[in-house]
């Protein structure tokens, strides 16, 4: 088997890289203000994983100009 072409994150290596907790990123996903992530499994508590070019995408998307260009 090759190698997958993106990593897979999981949820405290993301919030490391992101400098930020697990339960932040947890609130990311109830409100669907965060990465996009991957469900392992389902229930409540299935492992769940980042794509480390999805939360490139995420960062990308809130880059800003200024302070008053900052979205609402």
């Amino acid at each position: 088997m090759g190698e997958m072409p993106e990593q897979l994150l999981t949820e405290d290596d993301a919030a490391e890289f992101l400098r930020t907790s697990a339960r932040t990123l947890e609130r990311y996903r109830v409100s669907g203000t965060g990465p996009a992530f991957v469900k392992l499994s389902p229930g409540r508590s299935g492992p769940v994983r980042y794509l480390r070019a999805d939360i490139f995408k995420w960062i990308s998307d809130r880059r800003q100009q200024s302070t008053s260009s900052a979205a609402a």
